[in-house]
């Protein structure tokens, strides 16, 4: 949605979920390094290391929810039915079963009802910011 004033239009803010299970956690501080100028410009939230670790290492700002396992996953998905999320970057590790996996299994299944784009990997990842517009980032560094 665009707000229209008199100095022109107003894009909305995007506002994007970035999680990362513990093995993947490295590769998400990549993708937002990779993408950081665009991601500066948008509102952001991820679970607890993630969003710690995003803005020690990233110097992003972003709103922390509870780890994964502490209910994270389903505040971002509370957010997410509520109309306010729009793309959701979750960087799951497939070899390590996780204990909260129905909290996972809820989030991506509210990401299929509520039609929000959400990327389980980095190229899928780069591919979604890549066709939303949200990112200009430079091509040797898309995982795709």
């Amino acid at each position: 949605m665009t707000t229209i004033t008199p100095e022109g239009p107003v894009p909305k803010r995007r506002r994007i979920a970035l999680i990362a299970h513990d093995h993947k956690k490295d590769d998400m501080i990549a993708f937002a390094q990779t993408h950081k100028a665009f991601l500066m410009q948008c509102d952001l939230l991820a679970t607890g290391t993630t969003g710690g670790r995003l803005q020690d290492e990233a110097g992003l700002s972003v709103q922390r929810m509870l780890s994964g396992p502490w209910g994270g996953d389903l505040q971002i998905g509370a957010q997410l039915a509520e109309g306010r999320v729009d793309a959701v970057i979750f960087l799951r590790d497939p070899m390590t079963p996780q204990p909260h996996e129905p909290d996972i299994n809820a989030l991506v299944r509210a990401c299929d009802v509520h039609n929000i784009p959400c990327a389980t990997n980095l190229a899928t990842a780069d591919l979604v910011m890549i066709a939303l517009g949200l990112a200009q980032p430079d091509p040797k560094e898309i995982h795709a």
